[in-house]
């Protein structure tokens, strides 16, 4: 007789998922299949949300909040040319003083939610050369210096196996969605791999370049633990990048936040178009 497979141990924290997802989707009507997390200085896009309905962080059960300058804190849920979204207007960081696990956490909620698929958006420092500030990078990969992971320590079967595959972890087909959508808004647009760090300083010219012969071709603090959750628990995941500064060493400027925000303001208006044109194609794929 073949032994009985041994059930999974409970994670602390799958109760407080499925509590905070159950406080959000009795503030709405809409049962959202998409989500969106919108990083530094790309928050406006839920000004695009029509029927919207706002519920600040600190008012979701065990949700983290967000103190990182321009992350408004909030969650979103509204319309996109009829179809509903979630948006965090925000998100949290390591260098906050979260956990992989904290990080995640809006990813484990969204997927009891029903959730399935995330636009995870961000702010990125450009090492590839060929970028330009201001240009639009759909992830393809990613390479995980962050040192930490959310999926460390007992597994949930509730959430998704053991051992997830991540060859795939940035859906091919949402990139061709963005990729085609890019040329016919003729947006300054490419793919690229994404590294991640904890932060929260800005990195050196010699991990720039040490990055650089990893294959990296963008650097950020974000991310990363958002992707291995939502792949953890079926979400397919499209990643977009915007390149607001090119990294340490290659222009020999100082980097600062200001730089950040400047750039995302720059480029709001090509951010949304890109967005409200991929949603809907996103949607349709997921059957």
């Amino acid at each position: 007789m073949a032994p009985k497979k041994q059930a999974s141990k409970p994670t602390p924290e799958f109760l407080p998922a499925e509590a905070a997802a159950k406080f959000i989707l009795r503030k709405t009507k809409l049962r959202p299949t998409i989500a969106l997390v919108l990083g530094s200085g790309l928050g406006a896009f839920v000004g695009e949300f029509a029927n919207a309905t706002r519920i600040p962080y600190a008012k979701i059960p065990h949700f983290p909040r967000s103190t990182a300058i321009g992350h408004a804190g909030q969650l979103v849920l509204g319309t996109i040319d009829n179809l509903p979204v979630v948006g965090m207007q925000g998100r949290v960081h390591l260098y906050e003083g979260y956990s992989a696990t904290q990080v995640a956490f809006p990813m484990r909620v969204f997927a009891r939610m029903g959730v399935k698929a995330v636009i995870l958006t961000n702010a990125a420092g450009g090492i590839n050369l060929s970028y330009s500030e201001g240009a639009l990078v759909a992830l393809r990969d990613h390479i995980n210096l962050q040192g930490a992971n959310p999926l460390i320590g007992p597994n949930d079967d509730r959430f998704g196996p053991r051992f997830p595959d991540m060859t795939r972890a940035y859906d091919p087909d949402f990139r061709r969605f963005v990729a085609e959508e890019g040329k016919k808004l003729k947006l300054n647009l490419h793919e690229g791999v994404y590294l991640a760090l904890a932060g929260p300083n800005y990195e050196t010219p010699a991990e720039i370049l040490a990055f650089r012969t990893l294959g990296a071709d963008l650097v950020g603090m974000s991310t990363v633990p958002e992707v291995l959750a939502a792949r953890h628990s079926g979400i397919r995941v499209l990643g977009i990048s915007c390149v607001t500064n090119m990294a340490a060493g290659i222009t020999g400027k100082t980097l600062t936040a200001e730089e950040v925000f400047e750039t995302g303001a720059r480029v709001k208006t090509e951010f949304i178009a890109l967005l409200k044109a991929v949603i809907p194609r996103i949607e349709s794929s997921l059957g």
